[in-house]
């Protein structure tokens, strides 16, 4: 993944966990149509349509786009914070029970941690979310698109916060052990990535992959807008016209939980290609 360069006070937020003064944020009163997206990745974060005038002196949404936040408790177990799910940049902080809108909700987030890319100008990022058995080896192969900007795998789909590898693997969490694709849409489209996704997995198992058997390991596709669901059905309807008994299931995204560090780009580290996963050309 490429990062921005950051200022000293970008950092002070973004990467130590800091706070700007109240009330001086670019965007704190700003209400032009469009996106937020990370100031460190371009990751979509926020659509205008989803903020609102808190009058809390930092810019507030009742809403993400989907997948795109992380939340993570703080120390003292008095907040919770929020961070791009893409980069961990530092957001700031996620409070419910204020009752200021329908949703009940408000993200309340550094304006020195966004960018804004205005309404009708093409996003600078996009993100995927799949699930296909084993994520080292669904990892593998996103990896190898041209466009393909990182990938983090982990587990989405479950009920538990913040699940271990252990958990999801006992069966207790009803997560899908996941991939997050993050990829230039000037150089590639979700179509394509999504694609790979079905010619480097078997979509016609329910729940394994080769060798893996458990219900981490269903096949799922996490959409993200309308667009990437229509996308996904047209290619499911392909399949089947095809002959393939499609058991892949599709999800409006949910939260992503990064899994630990060992899992990261596990066949680049071990140096050796996957061996429940392989391409099988099917469009």
């Amino acid at each position: 993944m490429t990062l921005k360069q950051l200022t000293p006070e970008e950092a002070r937020v973004i990467v130590h966990k800091g706070t700007e003064t109240p009330f001086t944020g670019k965007y704190e009163k700003y209400n032009e149509s469009g996106t937020y997206v990370c100031k460190r990745c371009n990751a979509p974060l926020y659509r205008s349509s989803d903020k609102f005038d808190a009058h809390c002196g930092w810019p507030a949404f009742d809403d993400e786009i989907a997948g795109a936040i992380k939340r993570i408790p703080d120390a003292d177990g008095m907040r919770t914070e929020i961070l791009c799910a893409a980069c961990n940049a530092h957001l700031g902080h996620i409070f419910s029970g204020e009752e200021l809108t329908d949703k009940n909700i408000r993200h309340c987030v550094n304006s020195i941690s966004l960018d804004f890319v205005p309404a009708g100008e093409p996003a600078l990022t996009d993100t995927a979310i799949f699930a296909g058995g084993c994520f080292w080896g669904v990892e593998y192969y996103m990896k190898k698109i041209k466009g393909v900007i990182s990938t983090e795998v982990g587990y989405t789909g479950g009920k538990t916060e913040n699940p271990t590898y252990k958990e999801v693997c006992a069966g207790n969490t009803g997560h899908y052990e996941a991939i997050e694709v993050i990829f230039d849409p000037g150089q590639t489209s979700y179509e394509v990535v999504a694609k790979m996704f079905f010619e480097t997995h078997d979509p016609t198992h329910w729940n394994h992959q080769g060798p893996d058997w458990g219900e981490q390991y269903r096949s799922a596709v996490f959409y993200r807008n309308e667009q990437q669901k229509t996308i996904t059905e047209n290619l499911i309807t392909q399949l089947k016209e095809n002959g393939f008994k499609v058991v892949t299931e599709l999800y409006p995204a949910k939260t992503f939980w990064k899994a630990e560090d060992y899992h990261q780009d596990y066949y680049d580290h071990k140096g050796t290609a996957p061996y429940c996963h392989g391409y099988v050309k099917r469009f």
